[in-house]
């Protein structure tokens, strides 16, 4: 293994992905292809499924001891927030609230998935202003 030389400073890069326990793979997978999410790995009747999100992966995994009970919430970027507003509303899963404007620079709402986890689908209002950068949904 080759590790860096000790005094080296540590520098956290990025987030690879995230992944979310489901209790139904198949309606999870459906709730993220409606919306646009690529297909990687896995798919309806797998115990894992990756979908691409920019340059970062969306997993899904199946929970088969029961319900997690925690709560969090995954933002993602897209291009244009009240596009997936209007596309999220066509799942037939009610947003939180509709596209808002917030004080920490972005467009933003909220949805739960099927299996309650919130995301949030954002866009930064002023991307110069934090250097963000753009991830395709």
């Amino acid at each position: 293994m080759n590790l860096p030389p000790a005094g080296t400073e540590l520098a956290i890069e990025g987030l690879s992905a995230i992944t979310l326990s489901t209790c139904d793979m198949r309606s999870a997978v459906r709730f993220y292809q409606a919306l646009g999410f690529p297909l990687l790995h896995g798919g309806e009747n797998e115990p894992f499924t990756s979908f691409a999100t920019g340059a970062s992966f969306l997993n899904l995994t199946v929970e088969t001891h029961g319900p997690v009970n925690w709560w969090g919430r995954v933002i993602i970027y897209v291009s244009d927030v009240d596009a997936m507003y209007r596309k999220v509303l066509a799942t037939g899963f009610p947003p939180a609230f509709p596209p808002r404007d917030a004080p920490w620079n972005e467009r933003y709402f909220h949805v739960r998935d099927p299996d309650g986890h919130e995301l949030s689908f954002a866009r930064p209002l002023n991307p110069a202003r934090d250097g963000a950068t753009t991830s395709t949904v």
